[in-house]
This record gives structure tokens, sequence and C-alpha cells, in this order.
């Protein structure tokens, strides 16, 4: 029986139509690669039923690895994110309209939690591929760095768990002004993610 990899997406969330997160959960689900047996599953940009929806989609799928994806307007490369901060403290608020300012993720919770992922290896199975990709020490203040910080948090079993946040696709880049706005093809995306599987 092939070990399982969950692998998670979010929804669209503020002015962007479509998220390459929720594209390629939804694109690698059912897939195996690896040895892996990929569940794709997508959750809703919403801070507070975030925990309650991540922990049920963990105890349903009991993963042997777990990897979430997020969008990060103005990235331009796949970044591995080392640290999930105990905070949250939005720029924007979320798609049910609650912004959180220096609150914390969890009370009383660790200040930070690092990802177990091979990161070095990682990097440089994808530099060897040719797929742009870097190590980034901040999964910033936003959801996805709540996403992190509960999923290592939960990580009770120590299996390899992290993330990575992804740029713009070229559409989304071209909808917000291209000049601006570095971008990566989809493909080139779920490249980078098989890439980082193959590397676990």
């Amino acid at each position: 029986m092939p070990r399982r990899i969950l692998i998670t997406g979010f929804e669209p969330f503020g002015v962007y139509p479509t998220n390459p997160s929720e594209l390629l959960a939804r694109g690698l689900d059912g897939r195996e690669i690896a040895g892996y047996r990929i569940l794709g599953r997508t959750l809703p940009v919403e801070a507070r039923g975030l925990p309650a929806r991540l922990a049920a989609v963990i105890s349903d799928t009991a993963p042997d690895a777990i990897v979430g994806l997020g969008l990060a307007a103005g990235r331009s490369a796949l970044a591995l994110e080392r640290t999930a901060l105990n905070l949250l403290d939005f720029e924007q608020p979320e798609d049910a309209g609650t912004r959180l300012r220096d609150t914390p993720v969890r009370e009383n919770g660790a200040a930070a939690f690092f990802t177990n992922l091979p990161l070095a290896r990682i990097l440089a199975a994808w530099h060897a591929a040719g797929i742009p990709g870097y190590l980034s020490d901040s999964a910033g203040t936003y959801i996805c760095n709540q996403l992190l910080y509960e999923v290592l948090a939960l990580n009770d079993r120590s299996i390899p768990a992290g993330f990575v946040h992804l740029p713009c696709t070229p559409e989304l880049a071209i909808a917000r002004g291209p000049a601006q706005t570095p971008s990566m093809p989809l493909e080139l995306m779920r490249r980078g993610i098989e890439t980082l599987i193959e590397a676990l």
C-alpha cells in the first residue's frame, strides 16, 4: 500500500479569481509519485474555521507527509518556508471579513515551529531540474502562516511537514499588472511540487 501525502491548497481569496494552490491540489489529487499517493484538499481562507477544518482533513486522510501550498503574489519563484510564527497580523481581511492584528495563532503556543522537510535536498532537486526555488525564513503572518503553524503543532507523529508559497500564474500577473508582478506557469509549479515529493 503506498504512503499518503496530503497536499493542501486554498480557495480563491480577495482580488484573486483563481488560486494556483487550489489548482495544484486538485490536479495532483489521486496521482502516485515516488511511492506516495497524493490526497489533494482545498481549504477556505478563513482564520477562525481553519484549525477545525485542517484537523478534520488530517484525521480523515491519516497522511505520511503533509505539504501546504499557498499563493504569495510578488514572489518570483517557489518559496520553501522554514518557519511558522505564532502570530496573525493581516494586511487585508480574509474571506470571512476578519482582519486579525497582533493575534497569536494559539494562545500560549510555542513562539515558532520549524519545518522538518529536507530543505537542502529539495532545493538541490529543484535547481537540478531547472525549477526556480529558494528558502524563505518566514511564512509571513497571514493564513498561510496559520496553516503551517497548525500543521506543525498537530504533527505529533513527526512526519515530514512543510509549506511552499507559489508565485502568481501568468494570468493573475496580467490582471494585476505584469510589469510589477512576477509569475510562473502552473505547469512549472506542478513540476516543482512533483520534484519536492520525489525528494522526500
